[in-house]
């Protein structure tokens, strides 16, 4: 007889299984002040898995971690007209300290343009600063009227990176590395999740910034999910905070820059572009659990062999633990490990080891294989590699299956309702990005034909250009 969940079901109610996830593999909680959250400890282990893959990634890249305030003067911010205007609404103010009122509200950090600026300002003076390379991990804060776990919280983590180069080419050419080789690398090959890259219109783009390219994702109810961003701001921090640099001539320039950034939003993506009616289903490589040995019954000498049998798969590099916990049912247990969505599980008792032998369970399959105790290794780290290849293929064609070309507006808002929808910019337009707008669809990025991403300056009504628009969250 089938097992009954203890989620609700995905087909039937998306948002309420999302939350029963988040609740049931210890992830994540509400925090006291409406819009905050908790993560819990098994929920900061996977984090702690992304931040170490894109900061490894990041610093491939030439750029060292630093830290700046959570506080910035409100004059900052007010310096560059886009940028306040679109942060204004979600900004957090502090007016009082210290039991007085302050001299100049501040804002608690929404993102770190307009601060980071102040200070490459002081510290670049010469082409021979440049390129001028910074990256934080930390918090920040924007007022969330609609807040989901992980998805949209008041404050959030993150990595935000700021460069200033040279050259405009310079910058966009770097922009464009971090989102190939930091953010679609990491997606891709580490989460498991494909996803589009390609450049923002006008209205969706980044506030303060000349253009932005992002990564857009399918998640398992055919909604899009932005994963992270890469932009060019041009001159437009580097006019207002007076950035500027001595060239080789001895002329005086304004930097072009870049920001960049990936959010704790990943683990809401990792949730939803995996998980199953059975909880999670974790990625090998990003897993902080690979494989976890249940003892099904301590006779025999089974607790002890177990023991063994985690000890020789840490030792060769897998992530590994034991669960021992016979005075909890093995059933229950099973029902745990599967909601928290550890790659593989190995069974052992003292019957499957009087012969010599284990059961290993792949939790992206269910697949259940009898393999020899002497041959475990070879048997998880191939379970492992199978399981990492079958989640992207599975999310690729789920993508592939539930995205359609279409030739109207029309048709694009009905498509949106299961999946993306294809449709030619010229043909869409500024009426149609509007339209779709009020039907709740968004244009998630720009392409050309081919899938390549566009030139940034390449629009206009003659612009061979494709728009993937989708429903998101």
């Amino acid at each position: 007889m089938a097992r009954k969940s203890v989620l609700a079901s995905q087909a039937t109610d998306f948002p309420q299984w999302y939350q029963d996830v988040l609740a049931k593999a210890e992830l994540a909680d509400n925090g006291p002040v409406r819009g905050t959250m908790v993560i819990r400890p098994y929920g900061y282990s996977i984090w702690e898995r992304m931040q170490a893959e894109l900061d490894a990634r990041i610093k491939a890249a030439g750029v060292p971690n630093a830290y700046f305030p959570l506080f910035i003067p409100e004059s900052y911010l007010k310096r560059e007209a886009a940028h306040v205007e679109g942060f204004s609404p979600e900004l957090a103010v502090v007016t009082h300290g210290g039991g007085k009122l302050l001299d100049e509200p501040v804002v608690v950090r929404p993102t770190s343009e307009t601060i980071i600026n102040a200070y490459f300002s002081k510290w670049i003076q010469s082409y021979r600063d440049l390129p001028f390379l910074i990256n934080q991990w930390a918090n920040v804060v924007r007022w969330e009227l609609r807040p989901r776990l992980f998805l949209r919280t008041t404050e959030f983590l993150w990595q935000e990176g700021h460069t200033a180069h040279t050259t405009e080419s310079e910058a966009r050419e770097f922009a464009l590395q971090i989102l190939h080789d930091v953010y679609e690398d990491f997606m891709v090959n580490v989460l498991a999740v494909p996803i589009l890259t390609g450049r923002k219109t006008e209205r969706e783009r980044f506030s303060g910034a000349t253009t932005t390219w992002t990564c857009e994702a399918m998640m398992r109810d055919g909604k899009a999910l932005q994963m992270g961003t890469s932009h060019e701001l041009g001159q437009n921090f580097a006019r207002v905070f007076n950035t500027t640099f001595l060239d080789e001539s001895g002329k005086e320039e304004h930097v072009w820059q870049t920001s960049w950034g990936a959010s704790s939003r990943l683990m809401g993506a990792l949730v939803m572009a995996h998980g199953d009616d059975n909880g999670l289903r974790i990625p090998p490589l990003l897993a902080p659990v690979q494989v976890v040995v249940l003892v099904v019954r301590d006779e025999d000498g089974a607790g002890d062999k177990a023991a063994a049998i985690t000890a020789q798969l840490s030792e060769a590099g897998l992530r590994s633990q034991l669960d021992g916990r016979t005075d909890t049912s093995f059933g229950r247990r099973v029902v745990d490990w599967e909601l928290k969505g550890v790659p593989v599980r190995v069974e052992v008792g003292p019957r499957e080891l009087n012969a010599g032998e284990a059961v290993l369970v792949r939790r992206d399959s269910g697949t259940k294989t009898t393999v020899p105790v002497a041959g475990l290794e070879v048997a998880v780290r191939s379970a492992l590699d199978e399981a990492q290849a079958a989640l992207l293929a599975e999310a690729l064609e789920r993508r592939r299956a539930r995205t359609v070309e279409v030739s109207t507006v029309a048709e694009a808002e009905e498509a949106s309702r299961t999946g993306f929808a294809t449709i030619a910019l010229r043909v869409l337009g500024n009426d149609g990005e509007t339209q779709l707008n009020r039907a709740g669809v968004t244009v998630r990025l720009l392409t050309r034909l081919d899938g390549s991403l566009p030139g940034a300056d390449e629009d206009g009504p003659d612009a061979e250009l494709l728009a993937v628009v989708a429903r998101a969250y």
